[in-house]
């Protein structure tokens, strides 16, 4: 019997593509502001937590509250997903097919808001993620542990028996000081090679390979 009790799924580029869209909303709350945002704005953001966000759109000169501009971009964000197209990543509907299939328990666990991650939890198999949590649950969001840590209470498992899909520092950090093993897959920026403890590519996936994770130690 495999020791593994549940995978983690984190949102943005690693089940889908929607990291342009969280830029160019970030673009658009900045121009309403009359300030730029740019690309190396977005990577500096890439996989924080939204007051990262908000505080370096402070730096540009933004003097507008955290939860005002939160609200915002929420909205923006909403728009966007609404008039987008968006489908899973290379590689994870054969592999979200595989989890629904044995039954293993499955969750979310993003710096996205739960509006965003639920959609995309409805383009899996229904009734898949148990649990979705986001930067609206914790006081402290990724790099913390603090997400992974909850998720893994609201399944009622054991961290040391999880595995975690990530693409990012941040959120490979969060799941590692969670006591997780982590598949770190490629993102918009890397993740260095000393964090996780798995590299595949999306399309390598499978449900043998993250059990093995688990079950080799």
């Amino acid at each position: 019997m495999s020791r593994l009790e549940a995978i983690f799924f984190d949102h943005d580029g690693t089940l889908v593509d929607t990291e342009p869209l969280w830029a160019e909303a970030k673009a658009a709350l900045a121009a309403d502001y009359g300030k730029t945002w740019t690309e190396e704005d977005s990577l500096a953001c890439l996989g924080r937590p939204a007051t990262v966000t908000f505080e370096r759109m402070h730096a540009l000169g933004i003097d507008a509250p955290a939860d005002e501009l939160y609200a915002s971009l929420k909205e923006k964000m909403g728009v966007l997903l609404s008039e987008a197209t968006i489908t899973l990543l290379e590689g994870i509907p054969e592999l979200l097919d595989e989890v629904a299939a044995a039954g293993v328990p499955a969750g979310i666990v993003t710096n996205a808001t739960t509006a965003v991650a639920q959609r995309t939890a409805n383009l899996g198999p229904e009734g898949l993620f148990s649990t979705i949590v986001s930067d609206e649950h914790v006081t402290q969001a990724k790099p913390n542990p603090e997400p992974y840590l909850l998720a893994a209470k609201n399944l009622g498992v054991d961290p040391a028996n999880c595995v975690a899909i990530e693409d990012s520092d941040s959120g490979t950090q969060s799941a590692v000081d969670a006591g997780m093993k982590v598949v770190v897959v490629p993102g918009l920026l890397s993740v260095p090679k000393n964090l996780g403890h798995a590299r595949m590519e999306h399309s390598e996936l499978s449900l043998a390979k993250i059990r093995a994770l688990v079950d080799e130690d």
